[in-house]
């Protein structure tokens, strides 16, 4: 018996080989998946004992499609329309936030009269038109305005002309500027209370069978952001750089200086790191919202059907 529990300790132990994890984002690789990029550049995924692919998104990424099927494990999305998917029984859960407030608003001509969402009356915007803020300022601030789908071009903004346009706060200011125009205002979402999330999304089977992977995961994104953010992001810029060879250390370094400068992986609360975490009275809320507008079925979910805070540190 006492050489059989020799032989056996003398076996060398065998590591558990990294689970494999595939994430899709949802636009190409920059600074707003700093967080990723600086987890995966420092080791942080490996260390929890992850092997992490990131996936660069575009605007046919199909993130949700993804990941219902598992063809991805984790994609990133905004709380907004995965609440819609979600009603038409996409087996997705939400478990951890990317931005503390979706940075998609309005970009508005420097030169423009508009200067709130009142002045928006009578205005043409280009947008996405399925997108539920249009909705909302229709609906609840009884605004009537004109939509053209957008195409994802700066070009309006650099005609000296009046252009009012959906668009992220944190990248396409930057590329105005830099093609010759005037840096526009931004109108948020947020100023109006209507409050998305940025999110991180799993599908059920993957919750279910490997939750201990989704804390890891989620463990090693926030040490990304935090990371990202207060150190050196060079790790990471390298990273997106050979993901996506149209970024430049200019634009990366200005892009994460307005996430920075907007709170927006923090949250704006004074003193409060909100890095990842997600509030389920914002997901009441939101709720409630569409289902005023008519956008979402009243009951069609509720707020511990659509998201969960289990993946998240204490």
């Amino acid at each position: 018996m006492k050489r059989l529990l020799f032989l056996l300790l003398s076996i060398p132990m065998l590591h558990a080989a990294p689970l494999k994890l595939t994430v899709q984002l949802d636009w190409v690789a920059e600074p707003e998946h700093g967080g990723f990029y600086q987890a995966q550049a420092k080791g942080f995924f490996t260390a929890e004992g992850l092997d992490v692919t990131l996936i660069p998104g575009g605007p046919n990424a199909f993130v949700m499609p993804k990941v219902a099927t598992n063809q991805a494990q984790i994609g990133q999305a905004d709380s907004t329309s995965t609440l819609l998917q979600q009603a038409e029984g996409l087996p997705v859960v939400q478990f951890a936030a990317v931005f503390q407030d979706d940075p998609s608003g309005l970009l508005v001509s420097a030169n423009s009269a508009v200067k709130s969402f009142a002045d928006l009356e009578g205005k043409t915007i280009v947008a996405r038109p399925e997108w539920a803020f249009l909705k909302y300022l229709r609906e609840k601030m009884g605004l009537h305005f004109n939509v053209v789908p957008t195409n994802f071009s700066i070009t309006g903004f650099l005609t000296g002309q009046e252009h009012i346009q959906q668009g992220y706060s944190i990248a396409e200011p930057y590329h105005i500027m830099k093609a010759g125009g005037t840096a526009p205002r931004f109108l948020s979402t947020w100023e109006a209370d209507f409050r998305a999330y940025a999110v991180l999304v799993t599908n059920h089977r993957f919750a279910r069978e490997h939750p201990e992977a989704l804390r890891a995961f989620v463990r090693a994104y926030i040490r990304g952001w935090r990371d990202y953010l207060t150190g050196d992001p060079a790790p990471a810029h390298a990273l997106m750089k050979q993901a996506n060879p149209d970024n430049t250390d200019e634009f990366m370094m200005a892009s994460r200086q307005l996430i920075i400068d907007g709170h927006l992986v923090t949250g704006r609360d004074p003193g409060v790191d909100r890095t990842g975490r997600l509030d389920p009275a914002r997901y009441t809320r939101q709720i409630e919202q569409l289902e005023e507008l008519g956008i979402l079925s009243k009951g069609r979910v509720t707020t511990d059907t659509v998201m969960t805070t289990a993946y998240l540190p204490e």
